[in-house]
């Protein structure tokens, strides 16, 4: 059984909720989980919060977080899953913010570099990820596929 399967038998069972928020991924969480006939019932929906200026006025992410740590960073994953879950009014929220590339990065953040959050809006986990790919969409993907993954981790653990 794949992650996504596991991940919507686990959400209709618990009769729990979910949303997304992403950056770098483009939506392409969001439509992983809508493959899934009856995602439906558990998924609330998801906003691709590409610039910085929709994490700030959508999502809400404070803007002395962003200023202070920066787009791409834990804290700002972080404040993304809190927004997320409340403004969508789901249990858990899945988001992600960082370079998918050919541009951007850091020489601490290089291109490739996410930080993918999941949980509540009271408790998550966040992660940092690089991943091993160097094209745009095989970044996008992986990031993708790692997020759901990290999701299902929680999920375990919450059970």
């Amino acid at each position: 059984m794949n992650t996504v399967t596991s991940m919507h038998l686990r959400l209709l069972e618990s009769g729990k909720t979910l949303c997304t928020a992403e950056s770098c991924t483009g939506g392409r969480i969001a439509a992983l989980i809508t493959s899934v006939p009856g995602s439906s019932e558990y998924f609330r929906g998801g906003i691709v919060s590409y610039q910085t200026e929709i994490k700030e006025r959508v999502l809400k992410v404070p803007t002395d977080i962003i200023d202070t740590y920066g787009v791409v960073s834990r804290e700002t994953a972080d404040a993304m899953r809190e927004c997320a879950c409340r403004l969508l009014n789901a249990d858990y929220a899945i988001t992600v913010t960082g370079y998918a590339g050919p541009t951007g990065g850091t020489e601490i953040d290089p291109v490739g570099t996410v930080y993918i959050s999941v949980g509540t809006a009271a408790k998550g986990v966040t992660k940092r990820v690089v991943s091993s790919f160097t094209e745009r969409t095989e970044i996008q993907d992986d990031v993708a596929r790692q997020a759901l993954s990290l999701f299902m981790k929680y999920l375990e653990v919450e059970r």
